[in-house]
């Protein structure tokens, strides 16, 4: 059975990092942008890199696009954070994906600590 931390949310993208505070550094994040056309997911999970994650997106990978239904990013993907020493600001950022996090578009939130 799950005893750790689990909080879910929604934010607007920016298109620009986003800090998500939880009260907890998560173990796995997973984004959803609701209002994207490629309907993009992005997870991540500790021990991937920083500004990491995979990236599946809503489209048929057929190599006529420079899309991937999934990949591996290394950058402008999700990030843990701690604020100032002995701060409760703790949680993770959302990168500047451009499927991810499109100014103005909904992004649903799972994240999960373990404890």
């Amino acid at each position: 059975m799950f005893k750790g931390h689990f909080k879910t949310g929604t934010v607007e993208g920016t298109g620009s990092a986003i800090n998500v505070e939880l009260g907890f550094t998560p173990s796995k994040v997973v984004l959803y942008n609701i209002d994207g056309a490629k309907n993009p997911r992005l997870t991540w999970v500790a021990g991937m890199a920083t500004a990491s994650g995979f990236k599946d997106l809503l489209i048929a990978d057929n190599g006529t696009t420079a899309d991937n239904s999934m990949e591996y990013v290394t950058s402008n993907g999700i990030s843990t954070y701690a604020g100032s020493e002995g701060s409760a600001a703790v949680g993770f950022t959302i990168g500047a994906d451009t499927d991810v996090n499109a100014s103005a578009e909904t992004i649903v939130y799972e994240a999960w600590a373990e404890e």
